[in-house]
């Protein structure tokens, strides 16, 4: 039989990246636009990356086999 190769899943290539130990790290949300009327903290603080939890991560690294 012949082992077929997981389609990677472009968008959460994307979007998601593995670190050392194995944890998943995202970008976090809500910083693309109507910055305004967001104060200068949560701005500051959505620069910060973060990680996917637990239960997510299994999800995620379906999408991205070979990352």
């Amino acid at each position: 039989m012949a082992k077929y190769k997981i389609k990677t899943s472009k968008a959460a290539s994307k979007r998601f990246s593995l670190t050392g130990t194995g944890k998943v790290k995202r970008a976090k949300a809500y910083k693309n636009h109507i910055l305004n009327h967001k104060s200068r903290k949560t701005k500051r603080n959505l620069r910060q990356g973060g990680y996917v939890s637990e239960q997510e991560t299994r999800t995620v690294l379906k999408l991205i086999p070979y990352k």
